[in-house]
């Protein structure tokens, strides 16, 4: 089967636009609805032990990237999280302390955002035929979503917050993503926060995979676990810091197995590359000495982040963490 599930949550930051303008919007009635035993149940409110936690240890992908005599960095980061990742790790922040400015896909604070994002959500979404649309609403139901709560949205919008809500199956959730950490630290320390993207151009990302046939798939996902188990699986890789499985991940996520699968997949990463590389490259040559945080899965490969900016001129190395801890999960052989 192949999956979209994996490809559409982590690889498109449109995730938090959602979340506020739907899942944060909702609030405590949502949070309320979502407490019994049957639902997937809401972030738990960090401690003090899990905020220590979280400043003990690196998570995600680190490269520096110099040009001009001035050093900056290019971080893989991961679009939901869990609480003990709500502040980022001893090499991660010395590198974030050491820049002028933190680069994001989008700005997760920026209201505007979320406005675009349900502005005419539907208008090139393909429309779904009435036994996909009934399925949809049943998944929805399992999800304990209130009734209505989607009811605006386009089709494809409602599939990819019940997405969002099985990462919460695994105690991970929009809330806790390294972009809204590092810009609260960013903001915390007196530094600007700029977007490398438009909220226009992700909505266009995520509608290319809108269509009816990758629709079902992903309801069969849902349906069936997998798209939990998907979700989970690619949190270790990037809490590991696992950069050879992440290489890889083409080869297990279902998501490149058809032709339909893998022209999603370059519509949300590769395609999207050099637009974010020009945004990196545009604010070096200001003068300023970047940290870019954007989603794991545009380091991969040759048209990757890291291989884009080295044949611009930067000299990328990658800044290695502790050796990733040995997965032993049964979810984790064949890789």
């Amino acid at each position: 089967m192949a999956s979209s599930t994996i490809a559409r949550v982590l690889a498109v930051l449109c995730v938090w636009a959602l979340r506020a303008a739907l899942i944060g919007g909702l609030g405590g009635a949502l949070d309320s609805a979502l407490a019994a035993p049957a639902c997937p149940p809401p972030p738990a409110a960090p401690g003090p032990a899990q905020w220590r936690e979280a400043a003990r240890h690196d998570r995600g992908f680190l490269w520096s990237i110099e040009r001009d005599g001035r050093t900056s960095y290019l971080y893989g980061s991961l679009h939901v999280g869990r609480p003990q990742w709500q502040r980022p790790g001893p090499r991660v922040a010395a590198a974030l302390a050491a820049s002028d400015v933190l680069a994001l896909e989008l700005d997760p604070a920026n209201p505007e955002v979320a406005q675009a994002m349900m502005s005419d959500a539907g208008a090139q979404a393909p429309e779904w035929p009435a036994a996909l649309r009934e399925r949809l609403a049943r998944q929805i139901a399992a999800a304990c979503l209130p009734e209505g709560a989607l009811a605006r949205m386009a089709p494809a919008l409602q599939l990819m917050v019940l997405e969002v809500l099985q990462a919460r199956w695994a105690g991970l959730d929009p809330a806790y993503a390294q972009e809204s950490v590092l810009a609260s630290a960013a903001r915390a320390a007196g530094r600007p926060v700029r977007a490398l993207e438009t909220a226009a151009l992700q909505k266009k990302a995520l509608m290319a995979d809108a269509d009816p046939g990758q629709a079902a798939q992903a309801l069969d996902e849902l349906a069936d676990g997998s798209a939990r188990r998907q979700i989970e699986r690619m949190a270790s890789v990037w809490e590991h810091g696992d950069y050879a499985r992440l290489a890889r991940y083409a080869q297990w996520c279902g998501c490149a197995d058809t032709e339909a699968g893998r022209a999603a997949l370059r519509a949300l990463n590769d395609d999207r590359n050099p637009g974010l590389a020009d945004g990196i490259e545009a604010l070096a040559r200001e003068g300023r000495r970047v940290f870019a945080a954007v989603g794991s899965l545009h380091m991969v490969g040759p048209r990757g982040l890291p291989a884009l900016l080295a044949a611009r001129g930067f000299t990328v190395r990658r800044i290695a963490f502790e050796a990733p801890v040995q997965q032993s999960s049964p979810n984790h052989q064949g890789d």
